[in-house]
């Protein structure tokens, strides 16, 4: 099983179309409704990420990660562009290097670089079989 898509609620198709692809993603499908991106990966085709205009935006706790190799350089680009973010990257204890920030409907994004921490953490459990 691989995780595919996750699609948030936004308010304004357009408004959040632009600001996902300024973070990098690629555009594959648009509509007066929904868009949807690819993350572009270094081997082609990597996870889909969608939004779908809604009457109510109720934005919550969750985040939606994207990772990126080029994390620093990426989030000083993104400033200078204007997107806002709500700190700086930062080293984590878990590993992991990264910065939040919200889309226009606030919902949460964190831009982060783990790279093998991201599924092999030195404390990852081993497999019982």
């Amino acid at each position: 099983m691989n995780l595919n898509q996750i699609t948030v609620e936004v308010s304004d198709i357009g408004r959040s179309r632009d600001f996902y692809q300024r973070l990098g993603l690629e555009l594959i499908v648009s509509a007066d409704h929904y868009a949807r991106f690819q993350c572009p990966t270094p081997e082609g085709q990597g996870a889909t990420f969608s939004i779908h205009l809604s009457d109510t935006v109720r934005p919550n706790g969750t985040g939606v990660y994207f990772e990126c190799d080029d994390l620093d350089a990426r989030v000083e680009r993104l400033k200078a562009a204007g997107i806002a973010f709500d700190h700086d990257p930062v080293d984590r204890r878990w590993l992991w290097r990264e910065a939040w920030l919200r889309d226009p409907d606030g919902n949460r994004c964190c831009l982060y670089f783990a790279g093998r921490n991201r599924a092999d953490p030195p404390w990852r459990l081993t497999p019982t079989t």
